[in-house]
């Protein structure tokens, strides 16, 4: 971890003092596409500050289907994990990289002391519970009062804004498990966007038209 990606990500949240302190505390990590970064159940003594790519967290039912909750930016951490840090309780998420990512973990005895201690790491957590919390309620919101089709169009407008692309390397089997539902519903959705002139679907690519 470079002082000067930290200072890039988080200079306009963190004072200078802090900023230190996470670099010399800190345990910096870098994970691929697809890789677990916290999986259900597991301990945590952490939390992830995110300097760069998109984390996806998800939650999973008795059966082991997924459902995504929301997206991490570069400069975001997770108000989940760190309920779980501060109950020293087993997390309830899986984060997983949705792209190339690199984080730095702050361990829990750091948390509780800067949240005592610092004014600009307690107002950046307490804002990281808020837009995490809108979020979740959007999510419920989208469960249940949009239709899937809408559902599925929302999460691609969603991934071109986090990727600043109209073009998504994605396969239909991703969105499916996303979403926490069937291929074929997706691919047939999907087709249906396609005919109404939204998308335009090619091997393994969404573009998204007219955005």
């Amino acid at each position: 971890m470079t002082n000067k990606l930290l200072q890039q990500k988080f200079n306009q949240i963190l004072d200078n003092d802090l900023l230190k302190e996470i670099f010399e505390s800190g345990i910096y990590k870098e994970f691929k596409k697809n890789d677990i970064i916290i999986d259900i159940n597991q301990p945590l003594n952490y939390i992830p500050l995110l300097l760069t790519g998109t984390i996806k967290i998800l939650r999973e039912d008795n059966h082991g289907n997924e459902l995504l909750l929301y997206f991490l930016e570069s400069g975001d951490t997770c108000a989940m994990s760190l309920t779980c840090c501060l109950k020293t309780s087993k997390s309830n998420i899986r984060a997983v990289a949705e792209s190339d990512s690199s984080l730095v973990l702050i361990p829990t005895s750091k948390i509780h002391y800067w949240f005592q201690t610092n004014d600009s790491w307690r107002n950046f957590i307490l804002e990281a519970y808020q837009i995490r919390f809108n979020e979740m309620l959007e999510t419920i919101d989208t469960l249940a009062f949009m239709k899937m089709d809408e559902r599925v169009y929302k999460y691609l407008i969603d991934k071109v804004k986090l990727a600043a692309s109209t073009s998504l390397d994605i396969k239909h089997n991703d969105i499916a498990e996303d979403l926490n539902t069937s291929r074929v519903v997706i691919s047939r959705i999907l087709k249906q966007l396609e005919n109404e002139k939204k998308i335009k679907l090619s091997r393994n690519k969404i573009e998204i038209l007219n955005f």
